[in-house]
């Protein structure tokens, strides 16, 4: 067995539990060659470290993070999703090539500090401020190479600023004419792309494009094999429109219109109805919650009951805060809210924690389509590194380290991230 490196920690999550003794060889490639009681000498060993699978951030608009801190005062009244959508406008006006290249960096390099190895950027700030050559897309290349994060680019379909509309001043700099320059400009930054990085297909939401361009989106995605993510249902605002316009809620609206759901993932669906949230998951797709942008935008409480978890990722969405470890427990604790219990979203033998870990992981790559999100032979060596020394898991053991993590500490643990057999400090 020729390896570029033998790692071993003192811990190491192999899917339901920690293990001590559990070596990783990486191979030249960046991938994980043989996971186990290797009886070989670690070239790596990493004491008083715990091991997990890097977090997977399955829906970001990196941009979004120029906005933290502000929008948080509300003199003159309570604020909305629609309130804090046109401060974001003000915010896109504002930045410049260099402005927008240096912010999507920071929350980028944020990310890869807090655990995560691969962001899903739903990337619709296409253009700068006189140009519409969609120069921004290989701004958002260039900063995952600085970041040295896994990258995996989902360039938006944004054509109409509502249903029937034509875009508004703040959404100018987002504009897809058509079909045809969206895959034209695709094929362009596929020449860009770096290691790490992949594309996927996106159309904004239903008020973003026409149901044939939706359609005909979907269906080129598809052929490309590709990754398709979709905003659905986050405002009830978006629903009433949509019925007004369609007759049926845009979650309906969509599986009409594209048939079958394989490879999809829908954002949000604060407000899906039960029946139509099934339908989606039965008709093959699957679902990404931001609960911390949700609270933070005022968006409501999604309803996950009966949901297979593994359909489920996660994402930080407006990064107002970048910390997936935050996300999972919010998760969990808006479902206790809004149910009036406790556990969730238990696995089958009780587990919430294992659940989530999960869903912010393996969940997050497989919306994604990257080979990644689970320690095991043939995925990319992607990793984070938990300081078992911290004060937040002081006390923790083997058996409760995993759920220690999860509901008494942040991002604030996580030492080390690796991303392809690549190293990065988060100290």
């Amino acid at each position: 067995m020729n390896a570029a490196e033998v790692i071993e920690a003192e811990l190491t999550w192999t899917g339901k539990r920690f293990e001590s003794g559990i070596s990783l060889a990486i191979g030249e490639d960046g991938r994980i060659m043989r996971v186990g009681k290797l009886k070989r000498e670690p070239t790596r060993l990493l004491e008083g470290r715990a091991l997990i699978p890097g977090l997977v951030n399955g829906h970001s608009h990196a941009f979004q993070r120029g906005l933290r801190g502000k929008g948080e005062r509300f003199g003159s009244g309570a604020g909305s999703f629609w309130s804090w959508r046109e401060a974001m406008y003000a915010l896109v006006e504002q930045l410049g090539p260099e402005d927008f290249l240096a912010v999507t960096t920071q929350a980028f390099t944020e990310m890869r500090a807090a655990g995560i190895t691969t962001v899903g950027e739903f990337h619709y700030f296409h253009h700068g401020p006189a140009s519409k050559d969609f120069g921004y897309d290989r701004l958002v290349l260039k900063a995952a190479r600085a970041a040295q994060i896994r990258l995996v680019l989902l360039a938006t379909y944004y054509r109409t600023g509502g249903v029937g509309r034509p875009l508004g001043p703040g959404q100018r700099r987002f504009e897809t004419p058509s079909p045809e320059r969206f895959w034209g400009n695709l094929d362009a930054l596929a020449e860009h792309l770096g290691p790490g990085q992949t594309l996927g297909g996106v159309v904004h939401s239903i008020r973003a494009a026409d149901l044939d361009e939706l359609a005909a989106v979907h269906a080129e995605t598809m052929r490309r094999g590709l990754p398709f993510h979709i905003h659905v249902e986050e405002q009830r605002r978006e629903i009433t429109e949509c019925v007004k316009a369609y007759g049926r809620p845009p979650m309906r609206v969509l599986l009409d219109t594209i048939g079958k759901a394989e490879h999809v993932t829908a954002v949000h669906c604060t407000h899906t109805e039960p029946d139509d949230r099934a339908a989606f998951i039965e008709l093959g797709g699957r679902i990404c919650v931001c609960p911390v942008t949700e609270a933070n935008l005022g968006d409501g409480l999604p309803s996950l009951d009966g949901l297979p978890y593994d359909r489920v990722s996660l994402g930080t969405d407006s990064n107002a805060r970048i910390d997936l470890v935050e996300e999972m427990r919010w998760l969990e604790y808006g479902q206790r809210l809004r149910r009036e219990e406790r556990g969730a979203v238990r696995d089958g033998e009780g587990h919430v924690a294992r659940t989530l870990l999960t869903m912010a992981t393996a969940g997050g790559a497989d919306s994604l389509g990257v080979e990644a999100g689970r320690i095991a032979p043939g995925l990319w060596a992607d990793f984070a590194l938990l300081d078992l020394n911290s004060l937040a898991l002081a006390g923790a053991t083997q058996d409760t380290l995993l759920d220690a993590f999860v509901f008494g500490a942040d991002a604030g643990v996580v030492t080390d991230t690796c991303v392809g057999g690549k190293w990065f400090s988060s100290r």
